[in-house]
């Protein structure tokens, strides 16, 4: 338990730049990635094991905090793979040239990308969300 208060308080107290940002949100993204992958392995069993439930837990799925929840997860999954990406290639090809200013701009560039790739995901979901929950755009 002491080692986790270390690293709690660690990730707070230190004052990093964007180097420290790219890690909490990977690390952030990476949870919840993995989260929705568990969640979603169970709730695909119930199709087997209880249709019934299966079937209410869908329900709540179409919810509106589930459907934000969704549109989160998508850029979880964008800035975990696009920085993901980025660490791979500092790590196999250009590691002599790393260096602060080359990190700063990477993790600048990883977001840019990032959210390049989710805005219109996101508009999409959220156009789709108020469509089917609250009958907009009709």
């Amino acid at each position: 338990m002491a080692h986790l208060k270390t690293a709690l308080t660690g990730y707070v107290s230190y004052r990093g730049r964007e180097g420290q940002w790219a890690f909490l949100l990977h690390r952030i993204s990476g949870l919840g990635t993995g989260l929705f992958l568990t969640i979603h392995i169970v709730d695909i069993a119930l199709v087997y094991f209880a249709p019934q439930l299966f079937l209410e837990v869908l329900q709540l799925y179409r919810s509106t905090l589930f459907g934000i929840g969704e549109i989160f997860l998508v850029f979880c999954v964008f800035y975990h793979g696009v920085n993901g990406l980025r660490i791979a290639l500092f790590d196999l090809k250009a590691a002599q040239r790393w260096n602060i200013p080359t990190a700063r701009g990477s993790a600048r560039l990883v977001l840019i990308i990032a959210l390049v790739l989710w805005l219109p995901c996101a508009v999409w979901m959220l156009r789709s969300l108020l469509l089917h929950n609250f009958g907009l755009f009709q």
